[in-house]
């Protein structure tokens, strides 16, 4: 199964996908700061996936995986940062956080199933 298939896959890159058309709402001011690592937090993580399926070695993937739940992590915590300043409203956070949580618990999930 290629990893584009993956459950995990697909919901991490409409992840990046969301976080790229709200913070078209974000002020100027954000574009060099919140904006930009957002956007590199969310799309490390389904990158991170694909390099790490492409890796020779089980023990590669592994790593990458975790470095995907570390940048999930790190979104989370940008959309908390997010709705504080009011740059997204309690209704956005609550879709983009419930997402970004259900990736970091799948990512757990496809680590569980490699120690198997």
């Amino acid at each position: 199964m290629l990893t584009e298939d993956l459950d995990v896959f697909k919901l991490a890159h409409e992840l990046v996908l969301d976080i790229y058309d709200i913070t078209k709402i974000f002020p100027y001011s954000q574009q060099n700061i919140l904006i930009s690592q957002m956007q590199k937090a969310a799309i490390s993580i389904p990158a991170n996936l694909i390099e790490g399926a492409g890796r020779l070695y089980e023990k590669e993937y592994k790593r990458f995986i975790s470095i995907s739940s570390g940048s999930c992590s790190e979104i989370i915590y940008y959309i908390l940062l997010s709705k504080d300043l009011n740059y997204i409203t309690k209704d956005q956070f609550d879709i983009l956080d419930k997402k970004a949580r259900q990736i970091k618990k799948m990512l757990f999930g496809v680590l569980k199933q490699l120690k198997g």
